[in-house]
């Protein structure tokens, strides 16, 4: 949103200034971009300009399910490939491929490491960032030591990153599109992936069906989900038998 906002506050700025010295420019056409600028210095032109933009979005109209709720779209598309341990419910990301919409990009490197900020950052949202609550909803997970995030080693093995080409925003400073939050809504590919692998380590011991996985998908839940002799020596307790240690939202 920095560049929609800021850059179209620029560009607002920006015109103002070519206003200012279209007269110079026509005085003299054949000048260059410092012999204007000196002549409207000597005429005392003010060179300074302020911008303001605000995204002209309509707004939406819920009852009628009519309206323009955003000024424009932003897409993406992720698949990854994960292995789980049956044994312990630990997972590592063997390979992420990305594409993300970002118009024309305005810089590139910082847009790829944009989206993979994003992406780990959802990664960690649906696989390892857990809040628990004591029974009266005191939380627990208040510190680095009973919450984790993402560390260099979560990074998926191979990470590709590809920027859709020839998708240009009117929209926008430069057909350009924010990037930021959008990628972390790839992260998805991480959690399905690990119920796909769940699913087939259960086919092997002759489950089949649907299963429930809450997110986030951590190394307890893939260890109990993968069912064998061993969890089904910890039967779920039945509620109300009991009062619990921890309440997970």
């Amino acid at each position: 949103m920095s560049s929609d906002l800021n850059g179209m506050a620029v560009l607002d700025a920006c015109q103002t200034l070519i206003e200012r010295l279209r007269p110079f420019k026509e005085r003299n056409p054949k000048g260059t971009w410092e012999d204007w600028v000196l002549s409207a210095y000597f005429e005392k032109v003010s060179l300074a300009a302020s911008g303001f933009h605000a995204s002209p979005v309509k707004g939406f109209d819920w009852e009628k399910g009519e309206g323009e709720p955003f000024m424009y779209f932003s897409y993406g598309a992720a698949c990854s490939e994960v292995e789980i341990d049956c044994l312990t419910g630990d997972h590592t990301v063997l390979r992420t491929d990305i594409v993300k919409d970002v118009g024309s990009s305005l810089n590139p490197a910082i847009d790829i490491g944009q989206i993979e900020g994003g992406f780990v950052q959802g990664y960690g949202l649906l696989t390892l960032e857990e809040l628990r609550y004591s029974p009266t909803g005191a939380l627990y997970t208040r510190g680095p030591g009973m919450y984790k995030i993402p560390g260099f080693t979560d990074i998926p093995v191979e990470f590709n990153v590809c920027l859709l080409t020839d998708s240009p925003n009117p929209k926008a400073v430069y057909s350009s599109k924010a990037v930021g939050e959008p990628p972390l809504m790839l992260a998805p590919s991480v959690f399905f992936a690990i119920k796909n692998a769940i699913a087939a380590a259960r086919a092997e011991v002759g489950l089949k069906g649907t299963f429930r996985l809450d997110s986030p998908a951590t190394s307890e839940r893939i260890r109990m989900a993968c069912t064998d002799q061993f969890t089904q020596k910890f039967p779920a307790a039945l509620p109300g038998t009991f009062k619990p240690w921890e309440v997970r939202p």
